[in-house]
């Protein structure tokens, strides 16, 4: 938006983008969403910046991760 002030053209500078969220940033997201605690606030902004590949991708990996997990826990207990 330009503004004209005293005879001197002002020009405002614009807003960016908001950021997109890195793929740690995922990882992280997808960590508070297994353990089921998350504010509201970084809830929504998080849904602003996130890449919803990364989500998906982190999601896979770490529900493979935790049957991998618990096929190893059961394994090991009936072992004993």
């Amino acid at each position: 938006m330009d503004i004209k002030r005293g005879g001197v053209l002002m020009v405002e500078p614009q807003k960016t983008k908001q950021q997109k969220a890195s793929f740690w940033h995922s990882v992280k997201l997808v960590a508070w969403s297994f353990l089921g605690i998350r504010s509201r606030a970084g809830y929504q902004d998080d849904l602003a910046k996130v890449n919803p590949m990364h989500v998906v991708l982190v999601g896979l990996m770490g529900a493979l991760l935790l049957v991998l997990a618990l096929i190893t826990l059961a394994t090991w207990v009936v072992a004993k």
